[in-house]
């Protein structure tokens, strides 16, 4: 015969099993964020333009300026960016504003933006 206390154990053995497999798979689901947004990270062309950017807000032709990117090229990167939500965009007259529009982007190009492009880099 089995004793009631066994099944308490079961049970709640049952909820830790269910409790670790939905914890994995939100931590699963926020791996493959991460991964998407380090992909994004990965091309020069659009880390130059994410560390403009940092610094706050700027129009398609400072941001030619200021990287040299052509603009093909950099219409393309600020199409990828768009595309996946990394920045934002507003419109003033023909101008086209880009934001950080990620809090998550934002977040770690801050840390990149210390480490590698501030004015405290060793």
């Amino acid at each position: 015969m089995i004793s009631h206390s066994h099944f308490l154990s079961i049970d709640s053995d049952q909820h830790i099993m269910t409790e670790l497999t939905l914890n994995l798979e939100s931590v699963r689901e926020s791996a493959e964020q991460a991964c998407r947004l380090m992909k994004v990270l990965s091309n020069p062309d659009r880390l130059l333009l994410l560390c403009q950017l940092t610094e706050g807000e700027k129009c398609v032709s400072e941001l030619e300026a200021l990287v040299g990117i052509s603009q093909p090229t950099l219409s393309q990167q600020l199409g990828v960016l768009r595309t996946e939500n990394i920045v934002s965009t507003r419109r003033e007259g023909k101008n086209v504003y880009y934001q950080i529009g990620s809090q998550q982007a934002l977040a770690v190009m801050q840390v990149l933006y210390e480490q590698f492009c501030g004015p405290n880099k060793e």
